[in-house]
This record gives structure tokens, C-alpha cells and sequence, in this order.
């Protein structure tokens, strides 16, 4: 591969991105069709990068009620009484089975004020304020900080908030790894597109298999 952009399994950190009850499960305001499907897939890449003892983000977001930190284009939707991933609420928890204990909740307090909370040995949850989980955070002080230099992503809606954080990963720099079928929305085109910027685009069996030392398989 290309020595630039090739990831290096020793510096690498799995993100999550927006794997919460409110864009996830079936019926949830949100709901992101795929999202569901896609959690075992992220499971499973989880419990091998908690095994490496490699970091983990999870990264989050809150809407307010009173409609203060969200997007413009869901503003006046939750201005109007919509509750979507409110901070405290069950809908803006992680899905359970991305948990690293079944009673653990998100400190929105501190999420919503910047830290980082510790949710297991060298496993975290951040808060974004919007698309991206480089805009307005200090993810790559934190990521830098631990070493890494190679980002895994997974996630919610593709075109959105995993789409937009991979391309702000790229602009600094980060050798990246998309996990195609562990991000919901996906889809052909996009996975090209990631592709001619240089991200490595593998399944969950190829991540798998990289991240146990295995040859990493050719760029599509």
C-alpha cells in the first residue's frame, strides 16, 4: 500500500459514531434505517479492539430542549416539543450492546461541557456539537495524545456524521479505515469516494483479520 495512507493496526482507534437508542432502534425518533442491522457487526469490532487494549471513542449527541446547541435544520423541530436524544433522556444513551457494563450511562453534564468520560479502560465517550466529531471538540488533542494515528469508523447514517468526521480525519491527517458494513446509509458510490481520498474501505470480516496482524486485503 501506499506508505502514506496505510493504516497501522498498532496506533489504531475504533470510533463510533452516533450509535444511541434515538437514531437506532426501530421506532425511535430518528430512527436510521440500517443502524440496527449494522450493531453486532460494531460488537464484534469493539470486543476485538478492547481485547488489543487499542482506544476507543464513542462518540455522541445531544439536542437540548430548548433547541440551543441543534442543527438549524432540526431546530424548530425540537423548538416545537420534539424530543429527540435529549440529554439525560434513555433515547440519547448508547445502544446496549455497544456498553462495556449493561448499568452504564452518559454524564451529559460533562459530555455537553467538553470532557471526555472514561467508560472502561481506554474506552471513552465525547460529545459533537455537529456532523463532524472533529468541529468545535478536541478529539484530535485527545487522539493524539494516546498515539494514534490510524482511525476505524463505524456508525450512524453514513451521509451525515460518520461521512463528515471521516473527511475532517483525513484533512489531519489520520490513515483511516471505514468499516463498510458496520456504518448504516452506506452505499457504493460512497465507499468509492472514500477510496480515492485514501480511506481503506474493508468489511468487518477484513477489519478482523487486519487487526489480528493478517495481510491487509487491496484498496477496491
Amino acid at each position: 500500500m501506499n506508505p502514506y495512507i496505510e493504516p497501522h493496526r498498532e496506533s489504531a482507534a475504533l470510533l463510533t459514531i452516533d450509535v444511541q437508542r434515538d437514531f437506532s432502534l426501530p421506532g425511535a425518533p430518528l430512527e436510521i434505517a440500517g443502524t440496527v442491522d449494522a450493531v453486532p457487526r460494531i460488537c464484534r469490532l469493539l470486543d476485538a479492539f478492547r481485547a488489543a487494549g487499542r482506544p476507543i471513542v464513542h462518540v455522541v449527541r445531544f439536542y437540548r430542549e430548548d433547541g440551543s446547541n441543534v442543527d438549524p435544520v432540526r431546530r424548530s423541530a425540537v423548538e416545537s416539543g420534539l424530543l429527540m436524544a435529549a440529554p439525560g433522556s434513555d433515547g440519547a444513551e448508547l445502544v446496549d450492546e455497544l456498553k462495556p457494563s449493561p448499568d452504564l450511562r452518559l454524564d451529559c453534564h460533562a459530555l455537553l461541557g467538553g470532557e471526555f468520560q472514561r467508560l472502561a479502560s481506554n474506552e471513552y465517550a465525547m460529545y459533537k456539537p455537529r456532523w463532524g466529531a472533529f468541529y468545535g471538540t478536541a478529539l484530535e488533542d485527545f487522539l493524539r495524545g494516546e498515539g494514534v494515528d490510524t482511525l476505524v469508523f463505524t456508525g450512524c447514517n453514513y451521509p451525515n456524521c460518520p461521512r463528515t468526521s471521516i473527511y475532517e480525519a483525513s484533512e489531519r491527517d489520520f490513515r483511516i479505515v471505514a468499516v463498510s458494513d458496520a456504518i448504516s446509509g452506506q452505499y457504493e458510490r460512497g465507499t468509492q469516494e472514500l477510496v480515492n481520498i485514501g480511506v481503506l474501505a474493508l468489511s468487518t470480516e477484513e477489519c478482523l483479520c487486519w487487526l489480528a496482524g493478517q495481510p491487509v486485503p487491496p484498496t477496491r
